[in-house]
């Protein structure tokens, strides 16, 4: 089936047991939004955990626009490493719809590099972080 597909969406959730008021650890999961609503899942095993270098507690250095912006680089593209080209982010949107196309949904590599994409933050991590 060929399927346009709407957005990216990225979905932030606290890793509450490594979680303390010195470090923020979070998960990442990576979907592609339908026009229908319908989302597929292109990566589920990203995340992230930063800490606070001193006393205090690290939600009072975070903001809803850092958390989105960190997790929009943690699901890809990385950076090209030194000496490289373009090429890691070309073989990243290729992965992700070749990943599509595993769940039935063909879509160009490069279409996918110019969707929008949002991020959502859960619950949990929006009542811990006083978001």
């Amino acid at each position: 089936m060929t399927a346009a597909v709407a957005r990216l969406v990225t979905h932030v959730e606290l890793d509450e047991p490594r979680t303390t008021a010195r470090q923020l650890s979070v998960s990442a999961r990576l979907e592609a939004e339908l026009p229908d609503g319908h989302a597929l899942v292109l990566l589920d095993d990203r995340g992230w955990s930063e800490s606070l270098m001193g006393d205090g507690d690290i939600r009072d250095f975070l903001t809803v626009e850092s958390v989105e912006e960190t997790a929009r680089t943690v699901v890809g593209p990385d950076e090209p490493a030194d000496g490289r080209t373009a090429e890691e982010e070309t073989a990243h949107w290729a992965a992700l719809a070749a990943r599509l196309a595993e769940q039935g949904v063909r879509v160009d590599a490069a279409a996918l590099a110019r969707l929008p994409h949002a991020v959502v933050l859960g619950e949990r991590l929006r009542a811990w972080a006083g978001f």
